[in-house]
């Protein structure tokens, strides 16, 4: 069977029939018109809408003729800082059509690194969700240059018209009345798409440059492992912003012509999961702890049988699905698995909508624990892994063979090696064009001949599944994918004399803490000052000491990204010396020895979560 057939059969679009990101979402109109495309939550009438393929088509010509009145040439940057909504696509779209630059911007970011990125890209038009965001921009006005549009989702409020400016208009007054058809001007696969920054080792963060080839040929090799079928049903809830959500979440399923909901929020999602009934979930591994979490709290408030017969539900389901990946023997237990799916498993993913055929959990590393629980329940849960500069997926588990310790295979058309120190290469049409006005740091991470080095070290099995064992660089990558510079933020904790040492804290879980040695002088004015007497058995005193600190690092650490918040600190009394051995003779800390030495601490301020 010709490739041509087996697309035309599957009902998938080949990269190289779209041929741009743009030419993707035209072909899919012209495949499943009238199919629905995007699933929202009217504000307006308080009730879940659909708009089809063909009506999201009829917008997005009407936001290109708005678009193409600002004197906005192809190449030109242009920024969106919303929630993921139907309109952040129809506004992507039309800027695509035109041969315009995207940059996605996290609404929860602090508007002085938005900034940062509107001024580094020279971005020209900003998409606003209402004046709420503009009126943290008026703030610091002065700092954002070049800017000739802004456009508000929502209109002004009464209260924040004194927020109008000539640049500034609301989009109902921008959108035109009357428009044409959609135009399609990019023709080269090659060109830039999207520049998406991220945070590297230093603290302000680099603009990665993907082309529209980069993000489809990476959408169409995740085709050929995870089976994405048409009439599947997404639930939306990473932002669009995140490149592991914008490609898996968002082309892929436009691809494959399935339908995308869009959650309403984070603390609406088990509403949403309810009412959506989704079929698929793409995630960071923070929600499915979360899931997990609610578990064990309602396991540990029932009886114990209640606890006897889950434990019992995920030890069979697991083994049996230990054998269907022949790692395992048929077990007799086995026999008990439909009435343990009807008592345990049925009842648990119900809560998740009773639909799901598979989750996928990738932008940091998913406990052995909570993928045991998912798979043992019958939910296979596949972990991959991959980086923004990769547009992002690098490698899968798959369901027939899903090794969940294991980061998977690499997709097809990707290819992956050790390098020294054993650090991940990878090479192939995903591998990004490089970085925005940053050939030096392009340059230090892809070689001559096109292998990017990822800053992982892994291992590789005679099978080819890859592992993730830790980092070249010490880089934190939180729990929701988002990663830290930890050297960074701890020379900037530092610039406050009170500081001695620091170490940064949070590998895989959901926010920031600090461990800190103080130093004495300073330590004793401090207490002075706050008429303490720095006795830290005492809990009232000790959290008032911990609170007043967490001031003073949030004032040092302003200028990082919203997502690096510090919440919690812990006061180590004994330095850290050679001596002790918790620094080498070169006077590097030895993290991994504070760490484990001071583990107790660790754990209380994570207590609970």
């Amino acid at each position: 069977m010709s490739s041509q057939q087996d697309e035309m059969e599957s009902g998938v679009i080949s990269a190289e029939t779209a041929k741009t990101l743009d030419g993707l979402f035209k072909e899919r109109v012209q495949r499943s018109a009238q199919k629905v495309a995007y699933r929202y939550f009217n504000s307006t009438c308080e009730e879940w809408s659909d708009y089809t393929w063909q009506q999201m088509y009829q917008f997005i010509a009407r936001w290109q003729a708005a678009l193409m009145k600002e004197s906005l040439a192809p190449g030109d940057r242009v920024a969106v800082m919303m929630k993921n909504c139907p309109e952040w696509v129809m506004f992507e779209q039309a800027a695509l059509g035109l041969g315009l630059v995207v940059i996605p911007l996290y609404t929860d970011d602090r508007v002085e690194n938005a900034a940062y990125v509107i001024n580094d890209a020279n971005v020209k038009l900003l998409l606003l969700e209402g004046s709420h965001q503009w009126q943290q921009f008026v703030a610091i006005r002065e700092h954002v240059r070049g800017l000739q549009r802004v456009v508000l989702l929502k209109s002004f409020e009464q209260s924040d018209m004194n927020l109008r400016e000539d640049v500034v208009i609301s989009a109902w007054e921008w959108l035109p009345a009357h428009f044409g058809e959609v135009h399609h001007v990019p023709t080269d696969p090659h060109s830039l798409a999207t520049i998406i920054y991220t945070s590297g080792t230093s603290g302000r963060p680099k603009g990665v440059m993907l082309s529209h080839h980069n993000i489809l040929s990476n959408a169409y090799s995740c085709l050929q492992v995870v089976p994405v079928l048409p009439d599947d049903l997404l639930l939306s809830f990473l932002p669009l912003s995140h490149t592991f959500e914008r490609t898996s979440g968002y082309y892929v399923p436009m691809m494959a012509g399935a339908t995308i909901a869009y959650a309403r929020s984070i603390p609406q999602l088990q509403e949403d999961l309810l009412t959506i009934q989704p079929t698929l979930l793409i995630s960071v591994p923070r929600i499915y702890e979360r899931v997990y979490a609610g578990i064990r709290t309602k396991l540990a408030e029932g009886s114990a049988l209640a606890r006897w017969l889950f434990d019992s539900a995920v030890a069979v389901g697991y083994s049996r699905f230990e054998h269907q990946q022949k790692r395992e023997s048929w077990r007799f237990s086995h026999m008990f698995w439909p009435l343990l799916k009807k008592l345990v498993a049925d009842k648990v993913l119900g809560k998740l909508g009773g639909r799901l055929r598979f989750v996928m959990s990738g932008g940091a590393a998913l406990s052995a624990e909570v993928s045991r629980i998912f798979i043992g329940l019958g939910l296979p849960i596949l972990q991959g892994y991959g980086m923004t500069e990769s547009s992002p997926v690098v490698c899968a588990n798959r369901l027939t063979d899903n090794a969940p310790a294991s980061v998977g295979l690499p997709i097809p058309g990707v290819e992956v090696k050790l390098g020294e120190d054993n650090a991940l290469l990878i090479r192939g049409p995903n591998v990004m064009l490089g970085y925005w006005n940053n050939p030096q740091a392009t340059q230090a991470v892809i070689s001559p001949d096109g292998w990017l080095n990822s800053g992982d070290i892994a291992s590789i099995d005679a099978q080819g599944h890859i592992t993730i064992t830790g980092r070249l660089k010490e880089i934190i990558v939180l729990s929701t994918g988002e990663k830290i510079p930890p050297a960074d933020m701890e020379a900037a904790i530092m610039r406050d004399p009170l500081f001695e040492q620091v170490i940064l804290i949070g590998e895989s879980r959901s926010y920031l803490s600090v461990l800190t040695v103080l130093n004495f002088g300073r330590w004793q004015e401090f207490m002075a000052h706050y008429g303490l007497d720095g006795d830290l058995t005492n809990e009232q005193q000790r959290q008032q000491i911990e609170e007043i600190l967490l001031e003073k690092i949030t004032q040092q650490t302003s200028e990082f990204p919203g997502y690096a918040k510090i919440r919690r600190v812990a006061i180590i009394q004994e330095p850290w010396t050679v001596e002790n051995g918790l620094m080498t003779p070169t006077l590097k800390l030895k993290r991994g020895k504070v760490l484990e030495k001071y583990q107790k601490e660790v754990d209380r301020l994570y207590a609970g979560h």
